[in-house]
């Protein structure tokens, strides 16, 4: 259970309690040693204060005899200390206050010269002493001295000192773990500027570079690192984006003139042949759709997609490639069309909408529909088919280059992975959205975009 709580709460919250519990631990042991050496303190003051009584008793009482007006004048009603000296057969000599009539306040009975103590709560009161006897040879013969200092006092000073460690010790403990708390967050506060900027990184913005604080520490040294990175992937994508661009522009020409010369083919190769030279043109026309894809993408990595803006009525559009479906295509199409004028660059718009229909007419079983209408000042497009559809996992995937999730999308029947990638782009750089929907049935596509031209389709993205 508590890992599973660890796991969810941050390194400043993690550092914040560990350092909290460490200085717990640590005051515990302190605050108990110190408590237990602050009582030591007191109780040795109580047994001097005994110590000393008691001698200044023997003093007097070894060279003149027991004196009980002496005796009485050592401590007074409300005094601390107590007096008692008893001689043989526990007989009370002399003491302070009642104690002078009263029994023997203890039964240590040490020797001439020697000393003996006890801790003892005197019968009719609540209160501890500290008894301290000493044996002395007096001109009546051998006494106890018996000398007595309350243990009140310590009980309350112990007392007194724990509920202050008790009142200081969760003060101390707040304090360190909202100063803990506030030194790692700004210790950490470089790494969420880096964090913060790489979040929203794209393969367009390996440019960018991570904030370099100034202290050079292993935060510093974390965003050398990544920026090092970074610019090793910038320069890797570069050459790669390079290379395909290159390559489609390349292949261009060659396909150009394999096309002309399996045309004048198809006109003139005899009935035999015909077969293998549409064949091999199909095969053409699909390598010079894919090679025009890759050189479109390879632009838009390099210095972003480049719109020509003018007024684009969408229905037009849509009305054309109707019409183009259904003189072509093997499925029914209809049309649900609503009067839109967005703007927008005509020919990527009609980019977008002939993969999209290429792509439903591919996969439907029988039907396509196209719909188009304007709420809210934005345009929205869909194309449904009545297919197999894609499953919901899958349906964010598609929008990525290359991919290909259905297995009967081969290489003959099948796209090439690049059409919806293009979609995106081009709906991005009109500053709208596409996405897959959930229809009960099939697939369907709708593309936002927004009726007025913003600051994202005016310029290269």
């Amino acid at each position: 259970m508590i890992e599973r709580v660890m796991r969810h709460v941050g390194v400043r919250v993690r550092s914040a309690l560990a350092a909290t519990l460490v200085v717990a631990f640590a005051y515990g042991l302190a605050t108990t040693a110190f408590v237990y050496a602050y009582q030591d303190a007191l109780v040795n003051n109580s047994d001097s204060a005994a110590v000393q009584l008691a001698n200044s008793v023997v003093s007097e009482i070894s060279r003149d005899g027991v004196d009980d007006r002496f005796l009485s004048a050592q401590s007074g009603p409300g005094d601390d200390a107590i007096l008692q000296v008893v001689g043989a057969r526990n007989k009370v000599l002399g003491g302070s206050d009642s104690l002078a009539t009263a029994p023997p306040i203890s039964r240590l009975r040490p020797g001439d010269g020697e000393i003996a103590r006890e801790d003892r709560t005197l019968p009719g009161s609540d209160e501890e002493f500290r008894i301290v006897a000493i044996g002395v040879t007096t001109p009546d013969g051998l006494v106890v001295v018996l000398a007595g200092s309350s243990l009140q006092p310590v009980s309350d000073g112990v007392s007194d000192l724990v509920t202050l460690l008790s009142i200081g010790g969760p003060l101390l403990l707040l304090v360190v773990g909202a100063a803990t708390f506030g030194f790692v967050g700004g210790a950490l506060r470089p790494v969420e500027q880096i964090r913060r900027r790489v979040s929203v990184m794209s393969v367009r913005d390996l440019h960018s570079r991570v904030p370099v604080p100034a202290a050079r520490d292993e935060v510093g040294k974390l965003a050398e690192t990544m920026n090092e990175m970074l610019e090793r992937l910038e320069s890797s994508v570069r050459r790669q984006r390079r290379f395909v661009a290159d390559a489609s522009h390349e292949l261009r020409s060659p396909l150009s003139t394999v096309q002309a010369g399996l045309e004048l083919l198809r006109r003139t190769s005899s009935a035999s042949d015909a077969e293998v030279v549409d064949m091999l043109y199909d095969e053409t026309v699909r390598l010079d759709r894919l090679t025009s894809a890759l050189l479109l993408l390879a632009r838009v990595d390099e210095r972003g997609l480049r719109l020509d803006i003018e007024d684009v009525d969408l229905d037009d559009l849509v009305d054309a490639e109707r019409r183009r479906l259904a003189t072509n295509s093997r499925v029914r199409v209809t049309a649900q069309v609503a009067a839109v004028r967005v703007r927008g660059d005509r020919h990527q718009l009609g980019q977008v909408l002939r993969n999209l229909t290429d792509n439903a007419e591919r996969y439907a079983d029988a039907s396509v529909e196209l719909r188009l209408w304007s709420l809210g000042g934005n345009a929205y497009l869909q194309v449904r088919d009545d297919g197999p559809g894609i499953p919901a996992e899958d349906r964010d995937q598609v929008f990525e280059r290359f991919v290909r999730l259905d297995e009967s999308r081969t290489r003959l029947d099948g796209g090439s992975g690049l059409g919806l990638a293009i979609v995106r782009e081009v709906v991005a750089a009109h500053g709208g959205t596409v996405q897959m929907l959930n229809p009960e049935r099939g697939t369907a596509v709708e593309v936002r975009l927004p009726l007025e031209a913003d600051g994202q389709a005016s310029a290269s993205r």
